[in-house]
């Protein structure tokens, strides 16, 4: 099993010394990471708010959580994330994503392509970042991207590159993350309709992750599974003495679900300290899941699960 470790998914920086003092906050507490989301919206931007705050702290980790690739050509990636690990001391952990909210698409004049071909363009992303980072030189005549004899400089500090994360929740995409990446990132979420109608949240039910975590270690082999490490996205964290009452109020919200399927979905953390930190080590001991992320709303409900089982 691999030890806990715990990130915050940043909501706002209201100016540098907000982005400052969440981030000695985090370390303080025991946060592993700080997560900067990519939206085009009311969001700092991931590389520059990244390089802030691992300035801020001594051993913070700091990551994107995740970009969209079709925001960006991955050699510019590749550049930026090699200079982003130099900057932070080689703290960078890169996440990789294949974009879902078609509105953004829509705003930035980009066409949104069906869900197998934005995560079939990603893997082809994910090829040339990955060359590059490890200080390749990169020639790929793909589908997607053409890169010739093409070499980035300088090189990240993190050997033979950052830990490269791959998040979202179709099967396609958890079994390009299996193959690929260093980590992958389970959301449980799938926006229907490109985001226009409301997210479908059946893949938080547990036969559901039984399901995705199964594929996951199937396409990676038994050999890379045990390599791999397991991330959820929690969407809600609830510190409380009566769990039912506050899973039962959440179904008005999540109407596809109900209270107990809500108390045992892994992207929800609701009771005591002492029920939440026993829900996941259970949850480690059936499933993997050692790394949680959850959003900045939560980040003190989170703070007392953290101190208990961090790096446990």
């Amino acid at each position: 099993m691999k030890p806990f470790r715990f990130g915050l998914n940043l909501r706002e920086a209201r100016s540098l010394v907000d982005l400052a003092g969440k981030a000695r906050k985090a370390e303080a507490i025991g946060y592993d990471t700080l997560c900067v989301p990519d939206h085009l919206t009311d969001l700092v931007s991931p590389m520059p708010t990244l390089v802030a705050a691992a300035a801020a702290a001594k051993a913070l980790r700091v990551a994107t959580n995740v970009l969209n690739n079709d925001l960006r050509h991955p050699v510019l990636v590749a550049r930026e994330a090699a200079t982003v690990d130099l900057l932070t001391d080689g703290r960078l952990q890169l996440g990789l994503g294949a974009g879902s909210i078609k509105s953004e698409y829509d705003q930035a004049g980009l066409a949104f392509d069906p869900g197998r071909v934005r995560v079939e363009r990603l893997g082809e992303a994910v090829t040339i970042i990955k060359g590059l980072l490890s200080g390749e030189e990169v020639t790929l005549t793909g589908q997607y991207y053409r890169v010739r004899g093409h070499r980035i400089s300088p090189l990240p500090v993190q050997k033979p590159h950052p830990p490269i994360l791959i998040g979202g929740n179709g099967p396609g995409l958890l079994s390009l993350a299996a193959r690929e990446a260093d980590i992958v990132g389970f959301s449980g979420i799938h926006f229907r309709d490109g985001g226009a109608a409301p997210p479908d949240l059946s893949s938080w039910r547990t036969g559901a992750v039984d399901e995705r975590v199964r594929l996951v270690r199937e396409a990676a082999g038994e050999e890379r599974f045990a390599q791999l490490e397991l991330n959820v996205l929690v969407q809600r964290v609830i510190l409380t003495d009566d769990r039912r009452q506050a899973a039962e109020e959440l179904t008005d919200r999540w109407t596809q679900l109900s209270a107990d399927e809500i108390l045992a979905s892994p992207y929800v953390l609701i009771g005591s300290v002492d029920q939440i930190a026993e829900d996941l080590l259970a949850r480690r001991e059936r499933w993997g899941f050692s790394y949680y992320v959850t959003h900045e709303p939560y980040f003190d409900a989170l703070a007392p699960v953290v101190a208990r089982l961090a790096g446990n």
